[in-house]
């Protein structure tokens, strides 16, 4: 598949809407910025999440804080010497907390996208197939859109995709979303599309021009904004504490402050367990890499290219 093919299939999906081509080596103008999709990144490789399952752990936060009334009540039979009515709250308690937890980690957590900036190579698994692509020659197609419904105005929205091939099969190709379209603009696409830039191109560290960087203080502070379920709490605070520097202590909070904090406080609990839950499953899904992916992963693994194993391969 060529990349006038793309164009074509772009504008079939797409309909009139003008397509725009990225490079990996052309700058879009933009600068780069995080859309809150990363999953990871880390010095050697930047992974992307490719689904909405992203509230994996809910289930087992909220039946964690479910249980507390069972937990509370054993701990009471049990201060009161009565072991068979503590043993009936554990009863109770402990299932509504590991039925879930179990549930939700070894269920296949979707695998992420991952840029490897030692390989120079992108990786995305599709339904157990791996698919891949150099990074040397990429090129993105970025596509701005408008939805409009029957109860809504228009709705502008942008895609951004690149092309992968399946590993050993350079025939079967496809075109892969980095992220959902929803919501984005094409100047938004653009700015992620020099994040990705930058961390292959001058990363891992990189200053808010995409400039190679020996601090991460950009990197962290973009994704400080990707907040997890038990970072809306510390959140929440941090908004407070500078309403209340910026009013010098008076009149500061208001009854959405008040809400959000104690709501906050109330499952922060839940949150946590969230995301320990989540935590594991995204290690357990892990291992679902194939080998050849897995050891490129590592700093100290091979730097050869899936696509060198490929020409290799070749009679």
């Amino acid at each position: 598949m060529t990349l006038d093919d793309i164009v074509r299939q772009a504008k079939a999906k797409y309909g009139a809407s003008p397509t725009t081509t990225l490079s990996f080596d052309e700058s879009t103008g933009q600068l780069p910025i995080e859309l809150f999709i990363t999953d990871e990144h880390s010095e050697h490789f930047l992974s992307l999440k490719t689904s909405g399952d992203t509230d994996r752990g809910l289930l087992t936060g909220l039946m964690a804080l479910g249980s507390i009334p069972c937990l509370l009540i054993a701990l009471w039979q049990l201060a009161i010497g009565n072991y068979e009515g503590a043993c009936n709250g554990l009863i109770v308690a402990v299932p509504l907390i590991v039925t879930p937890f179990l549930w939700e980690t070894f269920r296949r957590l979707p695998l992420p996208i991952i840029f490897n900036r030692r390989t120079r190579e992108i990786y995305y698994d599709n339904n157990g197939t791996l698919y891949h692509a150099p990074w040397d020659g990429l090129k993105a197609l970025t596509c701005e859109f408008q939805i409009i419904g029957p109860y809504t105005a228009g709705m502008t929205n942008a895609s951004l995709e690149i092309l992968v091939h399946q590993f050993g099969n350079t025939e079967s190709a496809l075109m892969i979303s980095l992220g959902t379209p929803m919501g984005k603009t094409l100047d938004m696409q653009k700015g992620f599309w020099e994040y990705i830039r930058s961390y292959m191109n001058n990363g891992p560290w990189f200053d808010e021009n995409g400039n190679p960087s020996d601090s991460d203080r950009f990197v962290k502070t973009q994704l400080a904004s990707n907040l997890r379920q038990s970072g809306f709490l510390g959140h929440t605070r941090k908004v407070i504490a500078e309403k209340k520097a910026a009013a010098n202590g008076k009149n500061y909070l208001s009854g959405i402050d008040v809400a959000m904090l104690l709501g906050n406080l109330f499952f922060h609990p839940s949150s946590l367990i969230q995301d320990f839950t989540y935590k594991i499953a995204k290690r357990r899904s892990r291992i679902r890499w194939p080998k050849i992916v897995l050891e490129r992963l590592r700093g100290d693994g091979p730097a050869t290219r899936l696509i060198d194993l490929e020409k290799e391969a070749k009679p």
